[in-house]
């Protein structure tokens, strides 16, 4: 992990490069019409300044050709980057389905990871190289946003609301992680490492960091402690659905339509 931040961050995912070479097509594009249309003003102002003898300039035939093709370059320019910018839109909201779970906790200032093996981290994030990574992020608190240069991802962390996120590491080593959306009077402590290890490491650190019995059973004794079967037990005469083998399946809705039991839903449905 650099100590100074360059301009351009290392490319360390896999969507690192592609965001790079969209951002210097753009940056190009603008320099070059720029430094042309300065060019232009310059020289249309010395060419046809009002000269003392000359009360009326000339007139302009029009050049139906010219403005076709000074339409029609910026149009197919534009739209370039339009179809090459959605691709990329695209690709970053549509993780892989073999994608490592990792559920973010963003607060007043410091970052919570839990990793759906079991381990939690406090302001770091440890993950295999070349293993693709789905982030789910909420805040307890204020609107936060959670920024890795070095992979190019940057998501909003929203009180209330699940966003998602995800990358593909392709270097080991350690990289900086910050809150890109200001949150209060400590927002720029709100900082963090991304540890990105080899596979073998990576197995290691997880069973030598785990602790308790996971997820799963941690949900069971919220279930039992809060009362949720009270409710939602599997029987018929239970006052709430069930939620046996709910997360994954289609759920009809009272107007009839369906929708997937994802983490949305079920956040969605208890808050």
């Amino acid at each position: 992990m650099d100590q100074d931040l360059p301009l351009f961050p290392d490319q360390a995912s896999t969507i690192a490069p592609e965001v790079d070479a969209l951002f210097l097509f753009i940056l190009g594009v603008t320099l070059v019409f720029t430094a042309l249309i300065f060019a232009l003003v310059i020289v249309f102002a010395v060419k046809y300044r009002r000269r003392p003898h000359r009360q009326e300039g000339d007139q302009i035939k029009p050049t139906p050709w010219l403005e076709a093709i000074w339409i029609a370059i910026p149009l197919a320019l534009c739209l370039g980057m339009f179809v090459w910018g959605a691709r990329l839109y695209f690709t970053q909201q549509r993780p892989p389905s073999d994608a490592l779970d990792v559920y973010v906790i963003g607060r007043q200032w410091m970052w919570k990871l839990q990793h759906a093996e079991g381990p939690s981290e406090i302001n770091e994030l440890h993950v295999p190289v070349g293993r693709a990574v789905r982030l789910s992020l909420t805040s307890q608190d204020v609107i936060h946003s959670f920024f890795v240069p070095a992979f190019r991802i940057k998501m909003d962390v929203l009180p209330g609301r699940t966003t998602t996120a995800w990358f593909q590491a392709t270097r080991t080593g350690q990289y900086h992680l910050f809150c890109a959306e200001y949150c209060g009077t400590k927002h720029s402590g709100m900082v963090g490492r991304v540890i990105v290890m080899e596979l073998a490491d990576y197995e290691r650190w997880l069973s030598g960091g785990t602790s308790g019995a996971g997820l799963a059973a941690g949900g069971e004794r919220l279930f039992l402690a809060l009362g949720c079967a009270t409710c939602h037990l599997s029987d018929s005469q239970a006052r709430g659905p069930s939620l046996e083998n709910l997360f994954g399946r289609t759920v009809t809705l009272r107007d009839g339509r369906t929708i997937e039991a994802d983490e949305a839903y079920v956040r969605e449905s208890i808050l």
